[in-house]
This record gives C-alpha cells, structure tokens and sequence, in this order.
C-alpha cells in the first residue's frame, strides 16, 4: 500500500485563492487528516512530524429520493465508486447507526439576526429527540464578531433551553469561518466513536472572521470528522419579507424598493455557509419563516443517522488531484447521491520521527 500524504503547513493564501467558495479534500480514517487542494503551493515547506497507518479515503453520502426522503437499506454493494474512472472496493461501516452523538449547535447572534430570533422561537422543543437518544451530547454557542460558548456539552437539556430562550441581539459581526474553526476543535475533543454534528444558523455570508480561515476550517472539520448542517436565513430577504409583513417599520418605516435589487446583488457574492457545508458532505437550506425553520430542522434530527459512511483505499494512489464519483450500481430513478467528490493526495510519504 502506498504511503499516505503529508500534513503541511498552513500556507498564506492570495485573496483570489480565498474566493474560492468549495474546496475538495482528502480525509483519512485513522489519523483524521483533511488536506485542502490549495496546500499544493507548500509543497517545499518543512512538515510536521505525523504517524498514520492508512490512507483510507472516508466519502460520507447521503442518498435521497426525489421527494427529499432519505433511502435507507443500501448495502456496500449497492454503491459504486470511482477514483478517477478506476472502480473501487466499497467499505460501509454500519456501526454508525448505533453511534452516540455529539452535537455542537451554533447560532449568530450578531448583525441582523435578532429579526430570526421568533422564528426560531420553538427550537429548544425541537431539540428534544436529540437529547432523548442515548448518550447524547449538545453544547451551544452564540457568535457575532466573537464566539462565546454559553453552554459546553451536556446531556441535560436545561441549560441549552434556558440559553435559547434567552437569545439576546450581537454586534455588526457574523464571524462563520471563526465558529466553525471553533467548534470543529471542540467536537474534535469529544470521544472517538461518536457522530460529530456541527448545526449552523447563520446569515449566508461571513462578516468578521479573524481568528480563521478557510483553510483553516476545512483542517478543522476534517480532522474532527465534523458534518455540517446548516439552517440559513438571508438577511436581504427576511428584510424583503418583513417589509411586506409590515413588522419592520422601526427599520425602514415603509416599503423598501431597493430590496429585490439588493438580494439579486446578494445572491452573486459567496455563500460561506453553504459552501462550509458542501465542504463536509453536509445539507444547506434556507429559512424565511418560523414553519419553514421547524420543518427544516425536523428534517435534521431525522437525518441525523442517515449518511452511509463508505470508504475506500485507493488502488492508484498516485500523486495529485483524484476525483472521486459515487453513484448506485442500480439506479432507481431521480434518486440524488450527496458526497465528497474530490481528493487530493501529495507525492510522498508521512515523514516520521527518527
């Protein structure tokens, strides 16, 4: 088998290179290793001394049908997946179902997100099938400019409740890559064997982040294995909404005709929460209302054993950008397969202690 690739220094990014909005990656099972493709500039930097045994590729997928229900029954010889056009032989852990979870639930606060505040009004019932499940752990963060940890993990649903109850408007930041990076590292301290979950509730775009960035977000999700669910709101288009509501007139105190314009302005610029959870296989949707929000996460408790957690060790494992398709060896009609798609794996070895 061949050796698996380095561990690199982080690398000073261009601010093109930071405009990318999804970058692939390489994970390995045992050491937890996520390599971004735009660590190829590192190549001649000195790398820190790392053990690994495998270079198992984990690709965790989602397969629904085309009402959104998840289908669930599938066999590791119901997938296929490709290395670059090369079949490889499917491993599933079926283990996964059985696996505690530990959830960090992270809300914005920050900016205009106290205008969410009543739609996400019943949340702490929502949470509810969480913490009926066995050995459950939930820990919940509040962030603006600044991320504040209001309650680590926990099995006692109280103070989580009493915190969400309680929500209390931020400043002008909303500092995604920061509480991502953060409570990868957290999730990155629980137990292994234990579904790690990172439930986002941001606006779309960053604003503020200074403690990380985005490769050191895709480090710190793919070390801890963290999956990322995100529940959105637009700030231009709850701002529309409410308008029309008539429950903003101490913002705008009428009709804001620009409105529409300034959500087709938003619209083109980078999504950073939809692209954080393209980056870990995870799920995005957007909330404009209190149903919309209870039925999306709803949604995410039931899907939270849903990923088939397959993996593979490559044949080929040559150097460089490798692509990875998975797909069912039957196809059953407008039945969508979410997972990684791409890997990168670097020339040589791990550089061991001597």
């Amino acid at each position: 088998m061949a050796a698996a690739p380095r561990c690199f220094a982080k690398p000073i990014l261009s601010a093109a290179v930071k405009s990318i909005a999804v970058f692939p990656a390489i994970m390995f099972a045992r050491s937890g290793l996520l390599i971004p493709l735009w660590l190829l500039a590192t190549f001649a930097q000195q790398v820190p001394t790392l053990r690994t045994q495998s270079n198992v590729v984990i690709v965790p997928t989602l397969v629904r049908s085309a009402d959104g229900s998840v289908l669930y029954g599938l066999k590791a010889e119901d997938f296929v997946i490709e290395d670059d056009a090369v079949p490889e032989t499917v491993h599933l852990d079926e283990a996964v179902e059985t696996e505690p979870i530990s959830i960090v639930i992270a809300i914005q606060t920050g900016r205009r997100a106290q205008r969410e505040f009543p739609r996400m009004r019943g949340l702490h019932a929502l949470l509810n099938p969480i913490f009926d499940q066995a050995d459950a752990r939930v820990a919940l963060i509040e962030f603006d400019k600044h991320i504040n940890l209001v309650s680590d993990f926990t099995s006692n649903p109280a103070p989580i409740n009493a915190a969400i109850e309680e929500l209390r408007p931020g400043d002008s930041g909303a500092a995604i890559l920061d509480v991502v990076s953060y409570s990868a590292k957290l999730l990155n301290k629980e137990a292994d064997g234990r579904r790690k979950l990172l439930l986002l509730v941001p606006e779309t775009r960053d604003h503020g982040s200074h403690l990380a960035t985005i490769d050191d977000v895709v480090t710190a999700v793919g070390i801890s294995n963290t999956i990322v669910h995100v529940l959105a709101f637009s700030p231009s288009l709850s701002q529309f909404l409410d308008t029309e509501r008539g429950s903003n007139s101490d913002e705008w105190g009428g009709v804001d005709l620009l409105a529409p314009l300034v959500m087709a302005r938003h619209a083109m610029k980078k999504n950073t929460a939809k692209a954080v959870a393209r980056l870990t296989g995870g799920e995005y949707d957007v909330f404009a209302s209190r149903n919309a929000f209870e039925e999306q996460m709803i949604d995410f408790t039931n899907r939270m054993h849903s990923r088939y957690m397959l993996s593979f060790e490559p044949r080929r494992p040559h150097p460089g950008l490798h692509r990875i398709r998975v797909r069912l060896k039957d196809p059953r009609g407008n039945v969508s397969v979410i997972s990684r798609a791409t890997y990168w794996a670097a020339e040589d070895g791990i550089q061991r202690e001597q």
